[in-house]
Order: structure tokens, then C-alpha cells, then sequence
């Protein structure tokens, strides 16, 4: 059984399920009681305003588009701090609100996706990570290289890693990694500094996932595989993005498709 949790799904419909019965008993039996000239209370008035909304809201929120603000620097240099993204609900299939139980299954993560998904170790946060693993592969990570089925991935060397502004990082560098299925993305490694070293096999149902800033990201290396049952969505597009500590909106992030 999955975890339920009161994150903000669950009281949207909770508030739903009240408004639309509100509105339904109405319907149904109180509007016939009302005289001609009567008009509804204050709390049947609301329930009529917003239950449509707050169903729509429910609808796209569960099945369709549900934004998300990345909060590390896990994700860099592909996703910044205060970075925005849509994730794409049903990517991986459709499933029931609250209770997260897929009921129709539309397709599987691909190796590379930048994936959002419930932290195993503590459903009730959402993490967003790139999927590097697939179930049954063998995927090693040894002195700042990653091996998938015992072949060492290629990484392209960019260089030192110029961050948003332009300003150089000299302890970190920049590579373009190439997976086995084509995909390829930035990675950071940062000199005098060395991310977990692992060798695992991946479960079925499971998939193993790393942020792409190497040596700053607790992920599949540390803490395990991210059960199939936990997927939220796949992040697809940055709608937004705000240099909080500047208090400054990043315009050219706006609308970077994510690969």
C-alpha cells in the first residue's frame, strides 16, 4: 500500500470531494426547497463557485502538468536553485490522486530523463534526479567514472564550468556524459572532491538515479533505487526561474526544453 500524506493533492481533494457534495445536495434536493425568490447561503454559494474550478485545478494538477521548484544544487548545471519546471503526470502512466495507485499504464521512464519521484526514504518529499539505470542493468561509479553493464559511459571534457552569470568555478568542470541509448547531458565534477563510489544491480521495478552535479547530490548511490510505484512525473520544460538571492527573474531560462 502506498503512503498517504497530507501534501497539498490530498487537501485539494479533500476540498474538492466537500464543495462537489455541497453542490451535488443542492442540486439534487435543497434547490427544489428554496422558494422562487430564495436565494442559497453562504456556504452553498462558495460550494457552487468553486467546485468546478477546484476540480479542474484537481484534474490538471493529478493527470496532466504539476509544477515544481527545484531547491538544491543537486541538478546543476541542468537545473539551477529557484528554477521552475513542469513535470509531465502521465509520461509513466495515470495514477489516483493521494493514493498514487497507477490505474493505466502509459509508458516507462528512458534512460537519461530527469525525473521527479517520491523520496523513498521519506515519501512525503518529492526529489527530482536523472535516470541513469534501468531495471536489471549493472551500473558501477569508481573514481568519478560510471560503468552501465560493465562499459565505462563516455564523457566529453568541457572544461572549467562557467555558471549562469558567466563566472568561471575553477574547482569545477564541466562534461557532456553520452549513456548508452544516445542521451546525453552536463555533469559537474568538482576537483578534490569525490562522489560515492557504488556497484549494483538495479531490482526490477526500479530504477537507479544521479544528479547530474556529481559530487554534491545524494542520490541512488547513497540512499538506494527509486521503486517504479514512486515515479510523480517526467520534468520536461523550465517555466520559470528566480535568482532568489538577487531577487532577479533569469529570462533566458525561461522555456529551456530539459534533455
Amino acid at each position: 500500500m502506498n503512503n498517504v500524506h497530507m501534501d497539498f493533492e490530498a487537501w485539494l481533494a479533500i476540498a474538492t470531494l466537500v464543495t462537489g457534495v455541497v453542490w451535488l445536495v443542492d442540486r439534487l434536493v435543497l434547490r427544489a426547497r428554496r422558494g422562487p425568490h430564495e436565494e442559497a447561503n453562504a456556504v452553498i454559494e462558495f460550494a457552487r463557485s468553486f467546485f468546478p474550478v477546484l476540480i479542474a485545478v484537481l484534474v490538471l494538477r493529478a493527470f496532466v502538468f504539476e509544477p515544481f521548484r527545484i531547491p538544491s544544487k543537486s541538478m546543476v548545471p541542468t537545473l539551477l536553485v529557484g528554477d521552475f519546471v513542469l513535470v509531465n503526470k502521465f509520461s509513466y502512466g495515470l495514477r489516483a490522486p493521494v493514493f498514487h495507485t497507477k490505474f493505466l499504464d502509459l509508458g516507462e521512464p528512458e534512460r537519461g530523463d530527469v525525473v521527479v519521484f517520491r523520496y523513498p526514504p521519506d515519501p512525503t518529499k518529492d526529489y527530482i534526479k536523472r535516470v541513469i539505470g534501468m531495471p536489471g542493468d549493472q551500473v558501477a561509479y569508481a573514481d568519478e567514472q560510471l560503468f552501465i553493464n560493465g562499459d565505462p559511459v563516455s564523457l566529453e571534457d568541457l572544461g572549467i564550468y562557467n555558471g549562469p552569470d558567466g563566472e568561471a568555478f575553477s574547482t569545477m568542470r564541466e562534461f557532456v556524459e553520452s549513456l548508452p541509448n544516445g542521451a546525453k547531458h552536463p555533469v559537474l565534477q568538482v576537483e578534490g572532491r569525490r562522489g560515492p563510489d557504488v556497484s549494483v544491480t538495479v531490482p526490477q521495478d526500479h530504477f537507479f538515479v544521479m544528479g547530474d552535479n556529481r559530487d554534491n547530490s545524494a542520490d541512488s548511490r547513497v540512499w538506494g533505487f527509486v521503486p517504479e510505484r514512486n515515479l510523480v512525473g517526467k520534468a520536461f520544460m523550465i517555466w520559470m526561474s528566480v535568482d532568489f538571492g538577487e531577487f532577479d527573474v533569469r529570462f533566458d531560462r525561461i522555456g529551456n526544453i530539459l534533455h
